[in-house]
């Protein structure tokens, strides 16, 4: 007797679908038990008279009720190739149960694959003549399930366009962390991790899919061709080399490789990102920077992160604008330079917006793979990647030019008749960790070469820098004679985690002006609006020290407005040259904080918290 062949069956779709709508919102109990109860599976929905009475003995995979009387039909098939026959089928079925007056089935979604293969979705809501019309978000097809307020809202208003999607970040986290562990089982290093999710995202920019059932070869292959007519669009084609799928040599490892990428892209149809690619709100970006720092391989090439929040509040304070020429000397992969591009294109005008994202934004990256993905997250934003460069931003010199009528700049390998253009810095040069490491005021140094007089310069670096002695000191002083220090201020000693472990502060220097005898703003933040949980730095809820500060400082910088000040946490002072190590940082500046009893008892309890949590991660990590 022949020896049994496993087929794939639709029963393999049935914990998928479940895990997702769980995730998604719903309460995934049956209705007919439990009140709450939102989801049917098979048999179970036949227990509801009416889409009984109409269903008869047809069962498709799962029946969701939205509203009391208005639900969505699920239908599932094994093979990726008959996702369309699963979605007419759910369509045929809600057809049926259509014909009720008392119910309706209004939404519909097809789901074909299985737990090897996996899963892809198309969803589509029910017109009163019968026909399906896809779901659609920035006028593409969505490629997931619903969430339970998705699926509301569109029965709710009768349409098939969704409005704004909204994803949090703690699900980004999750589907980062769900593709790194695909590409660590199929043997892929954590240093090029990074650049198959930018691989992988270029891809899907095409409005075609890939043929998922080709070879190894021909598949990556597709994949590799298709990021090289993105970029070759965006005049960008000498970074394809350094972001390319390389296949391994053996067969059995070309398989799992192919697999691994097509696990990738199912897995960022689950958050729509081909919609996201055409959304005002940046969910590509922010995802693709949630990756960076939580899908591993990061830190492995180099890239420390800087927060988002924090380059967010960087623009903001700086004022950045449509007529600044921006900078950064070590932009990694771009996150300052796409808050600047994103507080310009929100603000400004058309043709403003144009001119600022092709002449008016500068960046070097060092590190070659880097800077590719510096490249990426740029034209996932729709443009500003013109003039980020692959180089050494230590022998690179920025001068003026005109082009179109505007302001803007070119890079020189001299600064022989330099005329610095620049006007806001923004930056987070690598640290100094090791003696032989470039010390991080060589980088201040080249950006304030760059800048006109009175442009302003944001930069997070090591606490060490600004009071340790040696060099670090004869730098500080020779600062002060040159520049003005407007602002010092320190952050929570996480703000890095899980990627790095450092005092970090933020100083604010307007160029080109000598200091004198001018006030400094010195502030602690204490609360950034992050607060660290199972491995991870998620927002908090509320109002936090950058939401209350952030006007305050912007204010000071720009017209040295006065304010009421706080003890221990933000005030204007003097430098004190008097004092022969010239530590530049805020406790040495700073009242004493002054604290109630009920705030050291809060501050407590949630320093036993945050211990607390840290250890249960640990264990189960650990585990």
């Amino acid at each position: 007797m022949p020896p049994r062949v496993a087929r794939n069956s639709e029963f393999n779709s049935y914990v998928f679908i479940k895990n997702e709508l769980k995730n998604l919102g719903w309460n995934i109990k049956n209705p007919n038990r439990d009140p709450n109860g939102e989801v049917y599976t098979q048999q179970e929905c036949l227990d509801h008279p009416e889409i009984g009475n109409q269903l008869g003995r047809q069962k498709p995979e799962n029946v969701i009720k939205v509203r009391e009387n208005i639900f969505w039909v699920i239908e599932a098939k094994p093979e990726l190739n008959d996702l369309q026959r699963a979605y007419d089928e759910a369509v045929d079925y809600a057809n049926t149960i259509n014909r009720s007056r008392i119910v309706k089935a209004q939404l519909v979604s097809g789901v074909a694959g299985n737990d090897i293969d996996g899963y892809i979705v198309q969803t589509g809501f029910v017109q009163q003549n019968g026909q399906a019309t896809s779901i659609l978000y920035n006028e593409r097809a969505i490629t997931s399930l619903l969430s339970k307020e998705q699926a509301q809202y569109l029965v709710d208003n009768n349409t098939c366009r969704l409005n704004d999607i909204i994803t949090s970040e703690e699900t980004f986290i999750k589907i980062a962390e769900e593709i790194n562990e695909i590409l660590h089982k199929a043997s892929i290093n954590k240093d090029l991790r990074a650049t198959v999710i930018s691989s992988v995202l270029l891809a899907m920019i095409s409005d075609t899919l890939p043929n998922f059932n080709a070879s190894p070869d021909v598949f990556i292959r597709d994949i590799n061709n298709r990021v090289e007519d993105v970029l070759i669009t965006h005049s960008k084609r000498e970074f394809a080399a350094h972001i390319e799928l390389r296949l391994p040599q053996e067969d059995s490892a070309k398989i799992k490789y192919k697999t691994a990428i097509v696990k990738t892209l199912f897995s960022l149809r689950k958050i729509n990102i081909k919609a996201a690619m055409n959304s005002d709100h940046d969910l590509l970006g922010k995802f693709y920077e949630v990756f960076l720092k939580y899908g591993n391989g990061a830190k492995d090439i180099g890239i420390v992160l800087t927060p988002r929040h924090v380059t967010n509040f960087a623009v903001d304070i700086l004022d950045v604008n449509s007529n600044d020429l921006i900078y950064d000397p070590a932009c990694g992969t771009g996150g300052f330079l796409v808050a600047g591009y994103d507080k310009v294109k929100n603000e400004a005008r058309p043709d403003e917006i144009a001119l600022f994202k092709k002449h008016r934004i500068f960046g070097v990256e060092q590190q070659a793979i880097v800077a590719s993905l510096a490249i990426v997250n740029m034209i996932f934003r729709g443009d500003g990647k013109n003039n980020i460069i692959n180089a050494n931003s230590l022998v690179k010199h920025l001068t003026r030019i005109t082009r179109n009528g505007g302001l803007s700049a070119e890079y020189k390998d001299n600064n022989e008749d330099q005329r610095p253009p620049i006007t806001k810095v923004l930056m987070n040069p690598p640290f100094a960790l090791k003696d032989d490491d470039e010390k991080e005021y060589r980088f201040i140094n080249h950006a304030l070469g760059q800048m006109t007089e009175n442009g302003l310069l944001f930069c997070v670096l090591p606490c060490s820098v600004m009071y340790v002695s040696g060099d670090y000191l004869d730098w500080r002083r020779n600062l002060l004679l040159n520049h003005t220090l407007e602002c010092v201020m320190t952050f929570p000693n996480d703000l890095f985690y899980p990627q790095a472990s450092v005092e970090p502060i933020i100083i604010i220097v307007r160029a080109k002006v000598p200091h004198g005898t001018k006030n400094v703003l010195w502030a602690r933040i204490l609360d950034d609006g992050y607060r660290k949980l199972k491995r991870r730095r998620l927002p908090t809820i509320g109002e936090n020290d950058l939401t209350r500060y952030t006007s305050t400082i912007r204010s000071y910088i720009h017209s040295q407005s006065t304010f009421d000040e706080v003890k221990g946490i933000i005030q204007i002072l003097p430098i004190r040259y008097n004092e022969e190590s010239l530590e530049l940082i805020p406790q040495n500046y700073l009242d004493n904080i002054e604290y109630n009893e009920q705030e050291i008892t809060t501050q407590m309890e949630k320093s036993l918290s945050d211990i607390y949590l840290q250890s249960l991660s640990e264990v189960f990590n650990a585990d």
